[in-house]
């Protein structure tokens, strides 16, 4: 079962019935009964459960990508160092996209109910906070803090390893998660798709 939801207390049986067999529904992939449920004024009473998942789930990713990078960087002898008056650059990066990963960490929470993990997404359709300006800010945020580390510790190893997990992302991306989010929100996605763009971030207007 997903979070647990409960009815005002001024809520009639019936109502709470409803809400009952709409979470079932929404457990099982219905985003309709989710909306539903919110008509009925039913709230999240495990909210704290649900930011534990994704602090869980970020660091895991966070201390994957490290350990990934401290791999890579045996290969740095013969390939050189790269400048060390890059490191302020290193620095901006590694800042912005930090930020930029946390911001989208909460709107998943937040707004979504959900992880960043595919395995446990968010249950609403999240397309407010950085996601208004591109629709990977998670994937853009991770590059620029392995290309920022790149910089600081002059490794063009882990340079290399952030091109990589740009080409994975966008694999991952087009193959999976945006036919995913097409079946699970229809023509919402394809309007979300229509005015913000994959990878560039778009100014509003």
């Amino acid at each position: 079962m997903g979070e647990i939801y409960a009815a005002g207390e001024t809520g009639s049986v019936d109502k709470k019935k409803a809400i009952y067999y709409l979470q079932l529904a929404w457990d099982n992939g219905n985003t309709t009964a989710y909306t539903l449920m919110r008509s009925l004024g039913a709230r999240p009473a495990k909210r704290t459960f649900v930011a534990f998942r994704g602090i869980i789930v970020s660091v895991a990713f966070v201390l994957l990508w490290f350990w990934l990078a401290s791999l890579v960087r045996r290969f740095d002898p013969g390939l050189g160092s790269l400048p060390a008056w890059l490191w302020p650059l290193g620095v901006l990066l590694v800042a912005a996209g930090a930020a930029l990963a946390v911001s989208c960490i909460a709107v998943f929470i937040i707004r979504g109910e959900g992880t960043p993990a595919p395995f446990d997404p968010p249950r609403a359709f999240v397309a407010s906070g950085p996601y208004r300006y591109v629709r990977n800010p998670m994937y853009l945020g991770a590059i620029c803090v392995l290309l920022g580390s790149a910089l600081l510790v002059r490794s063009p190893s882990v340079a290399l390893l952030a091109f990589g997990f740009w080409l994975l992302a966008h694999g991952f991306v087009l193959l999976y998660e945006e036919p995913t989010l097409q079946e699970r929100f229809g023509e919402s996605y394809s309007k979300y798709k229509a005015r913000v763009r994959r990878w560039v971030p778009r100014r509003l207007p």
